[in-house]
């Protein structure tokens, strides 16, 4: 019986290799999109952080002119009450008496606090 043999010219090439397609994008595209993405992002955030700070400057510039009025509003408050404390005191004593060796007005160091505490 006769050997078999190779045909004329060879056999053809034997295909080892995987030909599989590349999935999505390139990667320089990739990186091109990725950047443009987080240039985005950072633009976004510097404009955050400006607002941000404008608007803590704005609310402390009202903080600082409303400071005058509140001064104030607690002043007349605490001049009614010195007020209404000289009046009680002569009606209770008869005479006004100071526990100072002065007459100048020495601010009141208590806190007024409420009569009934609600929960």
């Amino acid at each position: 019986m006769p050997q078999d043999l190779p045909p004329v010219g060879g056999y053809g090439p034997v295909q080892y290799k995987r030909n599989i397609p590349a999935r999505g994008f390139r990667p320089g595209l990739v990186l091109m999109g990725v950047g443009a993405l987080m240039t985005y992002g950072f633009y976004k955030l510097g404009t955050g952080i400006r607002e941000h700070n404008e608007l803590a400057r704005e609310k402390l510039w009202s903080r600082i002119h409303l400071i005058p009025l509140l001064t104030a509003e607690e002043d007349r408050d605490l001049a009614r009450r010195h007020y209404a404390d000289q009046a009680r005191e002569k009606e209770l004593l008869g005479t006004q008496t100071s526990p100072y060796n002065s007459d100048r007005y020495v601010r009141p160091t208590f806190a007024i606090t409420p009569a009934q505490i609600t929960k």
